[in-house]
């Protein structure tokens, strides 16, 4: 057994826009409330209802969203900040012009819970594999790059969640967390990790160095098996299989 504790809470509004540290936060049959909930939406004849990614557009990092730091269980869409710093609500009018011409692209918005990549799953991270990869690589890893859910300080070794298999468990907080084998398990990364987190500049061989060294692998995808409240600070006990 592993333990230790939350070292940081963060929280993706908008698929592959910028996201939010918050104090705490509620888990359930969603994953992390609020997270992922909306999308935009390529509004191209030709691809039109595709949900867009950093991937096809990478200037989606220069915007963020936002529910706020004190909400744990969000109960409106969140608000949008563009890259001159203006701030938009959801439904304001204007929003899809701003980011048609942000993007260069027509954009439609969609919102609805469970838009995760990997459908309703909790992203772990931890700590001493963070360190450890910036030491292989020489310089700084910057945690968002990952996009995760919960990060973790623990007295696990560095990049020991590479070997963790269905039946692996993890309790945080008021929450119970598992390695399922559905959707679940070792994250094998895109390439969304390799570009800075506001999308200015990319860095192809942190990449590289994660499929040479790690299979591609960084972090954990888990599902919630009790739901709850996990705030910052709350102790983490993991299990594996």
């Amino acid at each position: 057994m592993f333990e230790g504790s939350v070292a940081g809470l963060h929280r993706w509004p908008v698929k592959s826009l910028r996201g939010e540290e918050v104090r705490a936060a509620r888990f359930d049959g969603r994953g992390m409330a609020g997270d992922r909930a909306h999308a935009l939406v390529d509004g191209r004849e030709k691809r039109r209802g595709k949900v867009l990614t950093v991937r096809q557009n990478p200037p989606m990092l220069t915007w963020g969203a936002e529910y706020g730091a004190d909400v744990i269980d969000p109960p409106k869409p969140p608000m949008l900040r563009a890259p001159d710093g203006r701030s938009w609500s959801w439904d304001e009018p204007g929003l899809v012009d701003a980011l048609t011409g942000s993007f260069g692209m027509p954009v439609e918005l969609r919102a609805a819970d469970g838009q995760q990549d990997r459908g309703p799953t909790v992203l772990v991270t931890f700590e001493a594999s963070l360190a450890a990869l910036a030491a292989e690589l020489g310089k700084p890893v910057e945690l968002h790059r990952f996009r995760p859910n919960i990060h973790l300080t623990t007295d696990a070794p560095a990049f020991a969640e590479e070997d963790w298999t269905t039946g692996t468990t993890l309790d945080v907080g008021e929450v119970s967390l598992e390695v399922t084998g559905d959707h679940a398990g070792p994250c094998i990364r895109c390439a969304v990790p390799s570009w800075e987190p506001s999308g200015r500049e990319r860095w192809p061989e942190l990449q590289t160095h994660l499929i040479d060294r790690h299979a591609n692998k960084f972090g954990v995808i888990m599902r919630v098996t009790r739901a709850g409240v996990v705030a910052v600070g709350d102790t983490a006990d993991a299990r594996p299989a």
